[in-house]
C-alpha cells in the first residue's frame, strides 16, 4: 500500500504495526529534514500519527504546548499535532491552520482518528467493510490491499460527466469512500462516526469603508503568504500571468530576500499562450523564471496522468501535470493561486447570471421557436469562451427554473447535462441512472447557503463542491505525481473566513469581476496584467482534436471497449466527434472526458498495464513519446 503512493513521498518510508493497527507513511521532506521520520509518536508511545500536509501555525502551537509541559524530540509540524491531540482530543483539528490529512492511533482508547483540512487541499480515502478500516491518501493505496474488489461506481460516473468531479463520499470505485473536507472520522470497536468540525458563513459582513477594507486585505494576504513560505527547502511559485498567481509572486517577493524560481508552461497557439504575461511579472520582481512550451503529443501521457489522478478528469489536469513536472526539476515546494476565483469572485458565470435573467424576459415561445434554432446554426470558433458558446450558454440557462438549479446548469454547460447523458448512456444503464439528478449536488448547497446575495450563494456552492473536489484535487494529484508540494495561500481557511465577511459588491462591481483584488493589485502589478481579459489555464485541446489528434480520437472512442460493453451509445459518440471536427460545436471537454473514462476503465477495472496503454497511444498518433 505504501509503495503504491511512493511518488507522494520519495524521500523516506516508515511503518508502525501493533496488534490490530498498521500505519505506513511515505515522506516528502520539507521541514526538519533529518528528524521528521514517520510514523511519529508521543513521549510514552501511546499516540501514533501519520500525516500529509503542512501546518502553517505550528510554531505558535509548539510554544503553547511547551508552556503546558510537552517535550518535543523533533522540530516538525507533525509532532505538534500529536501533542495537540493529547490536550484536546478530536477537537485538535479546530486549532490547525494549514492543509492536512492525518491518522492518529490512540492506543489507550483503541481508537483511530482520521481528519481532513478545512477546504480540502489534502485527500483521504477509506474502505470500511467487515469491521475493518483501510485508509490511504489515494485510491490506489487502498486497491493495493488484499481482497479489495474493483467495480466501477456508475453513480459516480454519472456525476462526473456533469460536474467534472465526484462528490463525496463517493469515488469511482464501489465500496471506497472519501472523507469530505472539514470532517473527521473516528473508528473504534469496528464502527465509524463522521463529524463536521468547520463551516463557512457569508452572513456577518464587515462595515468598513473601501480604503480600510483594502488595507486590511493587504495585510491579511501578506501575512498568509508569509506563513506559507515556512520551509527548510527553497520555495518557488507557479506563474501563469493571471492576476492570482501574479499576486502570489508579488507578495512572495516582499518576504523573500533571495531570488526565487517561477514556472510557466505555454503553447504555440497564441490565443491560448500566457507566457508573455508571465514574463512581465517575472521581470518586474526579478525572479529566476523558467518556462516550457507544450505540444499536442502530451496526449501520450494520458494513461500516466489518469493513473496519478485515480479517476478521469478534464483538460486542466494536463496543464497542471506539465507545470508540476517542470517545477519539480528545480524545487520541492511551490506556491500557486488556486482558489482566487472563489475567494474574490472571478468566474464569468458569477456575472452571467444577471444576463440570463434579462434574456429570460423574452417570451419563451420566441426563445424556443426562433432564437434557439438560430443559435444552433452558429458555427463555433473554438477560441477560449467563444461568442457562440456564450450565447448558447445564455439560452440553455434560460430554460432552467430555480436559482440553484440554474447555477448548477451554468457549471456543467460544457459537459453533459441530464438530457445529454440520456443520449449518451446505453438503454440498460440509463434505467439505473435516470432518477439520479446531478444538478442537486450544486443546487442544494446554493439553496441552503448561509448567505443572502446570489453572489455569496454561488461562492458557497463552489467552496462546498467544485473547488475541493476538482481544482484542489487536480493540484494535489498532479504535483504529488512528481514529488512536489503545492501550497495555496488563497484557500487558507482564515483568509476564506475574512473574505466571506466582505460585502459582495466589493467582489463584483457592475461587470468587473474581482473588484477588490484589482484595486489592491494596482499597488503590485502592471496595468496590462490587471486589465487583461480572463483566460483560463488551458491548452488548445479543441484545436488539437479537430486536427492533429482527430484521427486518434475517432479510433479511441468510436470503437472503445465501453461502446462494445453498451455503456455508451456508439452513434452518439460518432455524432459528437463529427460535430467537433466539422466545426459545428466545440465538444472538446466532453470528448476529453469520455477518452479519460475509457482509459481509466481499462487500467482500473480491466487491469491493463499503464505503460502498454501509453505505447498503444504512441503507435496510434505516430509520434515519439515526450519526456
Amino acid at each position: 500500500m505504501c509503495r503504491s503512493i511512493a511518488h507522494r513521498g520519495p524521500d523516506d518510508e516508515g511503518y508502525f504495526v501493533a496488534g490490530p493497527v498498521g500505519l505506513g507513511h511515505r515522506r516528502l521532506s520539507i521541514i526538519d529534514l533529518s528528524g521528521g521520520h514517520q510514523p511519529l509518536t508521543n513521549e510514552d508511545g501511546s499516540i501514533w500519527i501519520v500525516f500529509n500536509g503542512e501546518i502553517y501555525n505550528y510554531p505558535d502551537l509548539r510554544r503553547m504546548l511547551q508552556d503546558k509541559g510537552h517535550v518535543f524530540k523533533t522540530h516538525t509540524d507533525t509532532e505538534v499535532i500529536v501533542h495537540l491531540y493529547e490536550e484536546l482530543g478530536d477537537k485538535c483539528v479546530q486549532k490547525l491552520v494549514g492543509m492536512f490529512a492525518f491518522a492518529i492511533w490512540d492506543q489507550a482508547r483503541k481508537k483511530l482518528l482520521l481528519a481532513r483540512d478545512h477546504i480540502g487541499q489534502k485527500p483521504l480515502f477509506y474502505r470500511h467493510a467487515g469491521g475493518e478500516l483501510i485508509f490511504a491518501s489515494e485510491l490506489k493505496g487502498i486497491l493495493a490491499a488484499d481482497g479489495v474488489a474493483r467495480q466501477m461506481d456508475v453513480t459516480s460516473l454519472h456525476h462526473y460527466l456533469s460536474l467534472r468531479f465526484i462528490p463525496p463520499p463517493g469515488t469511482m470505485i464501489r465500496g471506497i469512500q472519501k472523507l469530505p473536507p472539514a470532517h473527521y472520522l473516528t473508528f473504534a470497536e469496528g464502527k465509524i462516526h463522521i463529524h463536521r468540525y468547520w463551516n463557512m458563513s457569508f452572513q456577518d459582513k464587515l462595515h468598513l469603508d473601501e480604503d480600510s477594507l483594502l488595507k486590511v486585505l493587504d495585510d491579511r494576504l501578506s501575512q498568509t503568504v508569509h506563513a506559507h513560505l515556512i520551509s527548510d527547502v527553497p520555495v518557488g511559485a507557479f506563474l501563469s500571468g493571471g492576476m492570482d498567481s501574479s499576486m502570489m509572486v508579488a507578495l512572495m517577493a516582499r518576504h523573500q530576500t533571495d531570488r526565487f524560481n517561477t514556472f510557466s508552461v505555454g503553447v504555440k497557439e497564441q490565443d491560448f499562450n500566457e507566457l508573455p504575461y508571465a514574463r512581465v511579472v517575472a521581470e518586474r520582481y526579478g525572479t529566476q523564471h523558467i518556462e516550457e512550451i507544450v505540444k499536442s503529443d502530451l496526449i501520450e501521457l494520458l494513461p500516466k496522468m489518469i493513473w496519478h489522478l485515480d479517476e478521469p478528469s478534464d483538460p486542466i489536469s494536463a496543464c497542471m501535470f506539465h507545470a508540476a513536472e517542470l517545477a519539480s526539476r528545480h524545487v520541492k515546494v511551490v506556491l500557486g493561486g488556486d482558489g482566487g476565483d472563489e475567494l474574490f469572485a472571478g468566474f464569468d458565470r458569477y456575472v452571467g447570471q444577471r444576463y440570463v435573467e434579462h434574456y429570460s424576459h423574452i417570451p419563451v415561445v420566441i426563445r424556443r421557436a426562433i432564437l434557439g434554432p438560430l443559435l444552433n446554426q452558429m458555427r463555433d470558433s473554438f477560441t477560449y469562451k467563444s461568442l457562440p458558446a456564450k450565447l448558447r450558454w445564455l439560452h440553455q440557462l434560460s430554460t432552467v427554473s430555480g436559482a440553484g438549479r440554474r447555477y448548477a446548469e451554468a457549471t456543467c454547460f460544457t459537459r453533459f447535462n441530464h438530457d445529454d447523458k440520456q443520449q449518451l448512456f446505453g438503454a440498460d444503464i440509463w434505467q439505473e441512472l435516470e432518477s439520479v439528478d446531478s444538478s442537486l449536488v450544486i443546487a442544494e448547497p446554493y439553496d441552503k447557503a448561509p448567505a443572502q446575495s446570489p453572489i455569496d450563494r454561488m461562492l458557497y456552492a463552489d467552496y462546498q463542491t467544485r473547488l475541493p473536489e476538482h481544482t484542489l484535487m487536480l493540484t494535489d494529484r498532479m504535483t504529488m505525481a512528481h514529488g512536489l508540494e503545492a501550497r495555496s495561500p488563497l484557500v487558507d481557511h482564515q483568509l476564506v473566513e475574512f473574505m466571506a465577511s466582505m460585502p459582495s459588491q466589493l467582489k463584483i462591481r457592475g461587470r468587473t469581476l474581482k473588484y477588490v483584488l484589482r484595486k489592491l493589485a494596482e499597488k503590485y502589478l502592471p496595468a496590462q496584467i490587471i486589465n487583461r481579459p480572463k483566460q483560463g489555464f488551458m491548452f488548445p485541446v479543441a484545436y488539437w482534436f479537430r486536427h492533429e489528434l482527430g484521427d486518434f480520437l475517432e479510433q479511441s472512442l468510436q470503437h472503445s471497449s465501453l461502446v462494445r460493453q453498451g455503456l455508451w451509445r456508439g452513434e452518439r459518440i460518432k455524432q459528437l466527434i463529427a460535430e467537433h471536427r466539422g466545426s459545428r460545436v466545440d465538444h472538446h471537454v466532453r470528448l476529453w472526458m469520455l477518452l479519460n473514462v475509457e482509459l481509466w476503465h481499462r487500467m482500473y477495472i480491466d487491469g491493463e498495464d499503464r505503460q502498454a496503454l501509453q505505447e498503444e497511444i504512441k503507435d496510434r498518433i505516430g509520434t515519439e513519446v515526450s519526456a
